[in-house]
C-alpha cells in the first residue's frame, strides 16, 4: 500500500485550550515528497523494491510512492495501478497481439501521473514502454523531474537511441562505469550507481539445507533451468529446454532439475514439467539463492538472472528465441561490430558465458554446451574466472548501489526544490 500520507497542519504548542496563551494559526507543514516509480518487467521490480526499500531508509520512512511494480514493489509499500504482466512483453511481433492493451495502459498511466502530480517520476527499464510514458510527460510539460533507471544499451543499439533518451529525461541512473560519458556527451546528466544485483543475496544460499528440504543427496547431479520471467519466454523455451534435459539426462543419469520461479508462473511450469525424464522441483523465488547454490550448472534465459548464476558462482549457458522476423527487426537496429548480448561478455570482450540465440536454440546444441559445463573442469575453471572478473567490477566501493540511487533522486529533488522557492 502507499506509505499514509501525513497531515499537511498540525497545532502548534500552547493552542487554544491549554492555558499557555492565546491559540496560533496552525503552520502548513510540507507534505513528503511523492515519487512515482514505473517497472515494466520483473528485473526492474527487483531494482525498484530495493531502491524504495533504500528510499524509507534514507528519509526515516518520509517518502511516498505511486505507480506500477510487481511482487517485490507491492512488498515495499506499492500498491500498482497495472498488472505488471500486461508490460512484459518482449520481441516487435510478439508486442503486436498486445499492442491495444499496452497503449491503453500507457494513456491509464500517463493519466495516473497527471492526477497523482508527483516530484519525481521514475521509469525502470523496458525502455520500450517507459520511454513512452517519458515521452508523453516531456510533450505535456510535466512539471515532475524525469528520471531513467537503468540505462538503455546505447553501445548495442544505432545512435538514434541516444538523442531519444536525451529529449525525454533530466537525469539518468547507470548501472555501468562506463555509461554516464556516453549520455552527457548528449547533454544528459547522468550517474552511475551500480548493479544492484549485488544486493540479491544469491550468493549467501545454503545448497546444503535445499537438498535436505527437497530429499535430494548430498551427491545427486543438479541442473539449474530457468526459462524466463515472461509468459511468452516461458512458453517459447520450456519445450526446447525439455528436449535439451532430455538429452543431458542420457549421459547423466540421476539427474535432477530444479527451476526456480516467480510465484505467477509456477503452478504453468509445474504442469508443463510434469511429464519431463526427469525429476523436476519448481520453487518459488525465495529459494532462488540456495537453488543455485545446490546446482551444478544452469541453462537460462537471457537477462538479468545471467548476472544472478554469475554472483553465485553458478556455470551457465543462456537462451533465447523469438518470432524470425522479431530477430531480423532486431540485427537491424543492433549498432555494426556488436558481437554479444549477455552483458558479461560485453564487458569483458569475449565470450565467457555461451549464448545459443535464435538458430543456435536447439535442443542438440544446447545439450553439448550444458553436458561440457556439467563435466569439464577446465570449462568450468575458465568460466569461473571470468564470471569473478565481472563480479569485482560490480561490487564496488563505499555504498550500496541501491542507497546510492536513493541518494541521487533526493538530492535531486532538493536541487528542484530550491531551484523552485
Amino acid at each position: 500500500m502507499f506509505l499514509k500520507t501525513p497531515p499537511l497542519y498540525r497545532a502548534a504548542a500552547g493552542s487554544a485550550g491549554t492555558g499557555a496563551g492565546p491559540a496560533r494559526a496552525p503552520q502548513a507543514r510540507k507534505p513528503e515528497p511523492l515519487i512515482y516509480l514505473i517497472a515494466g518487467e520483473p528485473s526492474g521490480d527487483q531494482l525498484g523494491a530495493l531502491l524504495m526499500r533504500a528510499l524509507k531508509t534514507e528519509t526515516n520512512g518520509q517518502i511516498r510512492f505511486a505507480g506500477i511494480g510487481g511482487e517485490q514493489m507491492t512488498a515495499e509499500g506499492l500498491i500498482s495501478r497495472v498488472p505488471l504482466s500486461d508490460l512484459a512483453v518482449m520481441g516487435f511481433l510478439e508486442v503486436v497481439p498486445a499492442l491495444r492493451r499496452i497503449r491503453r495502459r500507457l494513456r491509464e498511466t500517463v493519466d495516473d501521473i497527471g492526477a497523482q502530480r508527483p516530484d519525481l517520476v521514475l521509469t525502470i527499464d523496458s525502455w520500450g514502454f517507459t520511454g513512452r510514458v517519458q515521452a508523453a510527460l516531456t510533450q505535456a510539460a510535466h512539471p515532475a523531474l524525469r528520471v531513467h533507471y537503468v540505462a538503455p544499451m546505447v553501445w548495442v543499439w544505432k545512435a538514434g537511441r541516444v538523442r531519444s533518451v536525451a529529449a525525454r529525461v533530466h537525469h539518468l541512473l547507470c548501472l555501468w562505469p562506463f555509461e554516464p560519458a556516453l549520455f552527457e556527451a548528449a547533454g544528459v546528466a547522468a550517474t552511475h550507481v551500480g548493479h544492484a544485483v549485488v544486493e540479491s543475496g544469491v550468493d549467501r544460499g545454503d545448497g546444503a539445507a535445499f537438498r535436505a528440504r527437497h530429499g535430494l543427496a548430498d551427491d545427486a547431479l543438479v541442473l539449474a533451468v530457468l526459462p524466463g520471467s515472461r509468459r511468452g519466454e516461458v512458453r517459447r523455451l520450456l519445450p526446447v529446454f525439455r528436449e535439451t534435459v532430455a538429452r543431458v539426462s542420457v549421459g547423466h543419469p540421476g539427474m535432477h532439475v530444479v527451476i526456480p520461479t516467480l510465484e505467477h508462473l509456477r503452478a504453468g511450469i509445474e504442469a508443463a514439467t510434469a511429464d519431463w525424464p526427469v525429476p523436476v522441483t519448481v520453487v518459488g523465488g525465495n529459494e532462488k539463492a540456495d537453488a543455485f547454490k545446490a546446482a551444478r550448472a544452469a541453462l537460462a534465459a537471457s537477462g538479468t538472472v545471467s548476472l544472478e548464476l554469475a554472483l553465485a558462482g553458478v556455470p551457465h549457458c543462456i537462451a533465447y528465441k523469438v518470432h524470425p522476423l522479431s530477430a531480423a527487426l532486431f540485427r537491424r537496429l543492433m549498432a555494426r561490430g556488436t558481437r554479444f548480448v549477455n552483458m558479461i561478455n560485453i564487458l569483458m570482450d569475449r565470450e565467457i558465458v555461451p549464448e545459443l540465440l535464435q538458430e543456435a536454440c536447439q535442443p542438440e546444441i544446447l545439450a553439448s554446451v550444458v553436458t561440457d559445463l556439467l563435466d569439464s573442469d577446465a570449462r568450468r575453471q575458465d568460466q569461473a574466472q571470468g564470471l569473478a572478473a565481472v563480479i569485482d567490477r560490480l561490487r564496488g566501493k563505499g555504498a550500496s548501489p541501491s542507497q546510492t540511487a536513493a541518494r541521487t533522486l533526493l538530492a535531486l529533488l532538493t536541487d528542484t526544490g530550491r531551484s523552485r522557492e
